[in-house]
């Protein structure tokens, strides 16, 4: 008998509940994972608070997670043992959980639990990001939210390939737009200015990771082309403006985003792809760390430890 935490209603995180759950056999080509550490993202608050359909409730809460296998299915290629993480699952809340193979990858031994719990769901978005903004080796991009899990994935990945990051951010978090390769901004009044002013030739995309109207109103100013303004926030003011979003329950995000899980994998596994975690917490506080997720400026990634 394992433990997960649900959604017992929508609005605010008080409708999260820990429940007692019974673990799921491993069916073909599964695998049951006793979990180390949880991936926690942004997309795990909203669904509980911005829940609409009260049929889905009790709600799983959870896409990522990182431990070992502890039960394998027939025709599983995996082995009891094994250190794996894995990603896209439902209910990664949860002490167990029975995945697909497909699903399921090495843990990289240069990443700690929590790190690894955290890798693919940022790190896949930031990929699809890169992709559709077409930037190449000597062009320069602009990231708005650069010291935020996407944000320092896409710095990382850009370095990768040669493409300039202009990264906007609090003065607080310069240095970690630095770290990885960018060239911090302040958000705020006179970004416009400063931007172009650190970018004499111009930006050939802007990656927005924040989704405010001046991370808009900036980007859509300093480029030629709305379709190169590429959002995984702005929703409402894309369908105005005429510009990209980009989301992991759209069919082409998802089929780029598991297709590109083992390719991230192996930079991590190389040491060329961190994750930079800012705090943990026992399983237990979950509620807890969704607070301070939400609250916004983590400094990292969070992640429960069970």
């Amino acid at each position: 008998m394992g433990e997960k935490w649900i959604a017992t209603s929508y609005g605010t995180l008080d409708g999260l509940e820990k429940v007692e759950a019974d673990v799921v056999a491993p069916g073909s080509q599964q695998v049951v994972i006793d979990v180390k550490a949880v991936g926690m993202n942004p997309a795990d608050a909203k669904g509980v608070i911005n829940g609409q359909d009260a049929s889905k409730l009790p709600a799983p809460i959870g896409y990522e997670v990182a431990g070992v296998v502890s039960a394998v299915g027939p025709d599983s290629e995996l082995a009891v043992g094994d250190e794996v993480l894995a990603f896209r699952l439902s209910g990664g809340y949860a002490t167990q959980v029975t995945v697909d193979d497909a699903n399921v990858f090495a843990k990289p031994a240069t990443l700690d639990w929590a790190a690894a719990a955290n890798l693919l769901l940022a790190g896949a978005t930031a990929a699809e990001m890169l992709n559709v903004a077409e930037a190449t080796e000597g062009e320069t991009i602009l990231v708005h939210g650069a010291s935020g899990a996407v944000g320092v994935s896409v710095l990382q990945q850009a370095r990768r390939v040669g493409v300039k990051v202009i990264g906007t951010a609090s003065e607080q978090n310069f240095g970690v737009v630095e770290e990885f390769g960018g060239t911090a901004v302040v958000y705020g009044d006179g970004l416009l200015e400063r931007v172009r002013s650190l970018a004499p030739n111009g930006i050939v995309a802007a990656l927005d990771c924040v989704g405010t109207d001046e991370a808009v109103d900036v980007s859509l100013a300093l480029l030629d082309d709305a379709q190169k303004l590429v959002s995984i926030a702005a929703f409402g003011r894309a369908e105005q403006d005429g510009f990209v979003v980009i989301g992991g329950a759209m069919p082409a995000s998802a089929a780029f985003r598991d297709g590109i899980r083992q390719h991230l994998v192996d930079l991590a596994a190389a040491g060329d792809l961190v994750v930079p975690v800012a705090k943990t917490f026992p399983f237990d506080d979950a509620r807890e760390a969704l607070e301070l997720l939400v609250g916004g400026h983590p400094g990292g990634k969070l992640a429960l430890v069970v």
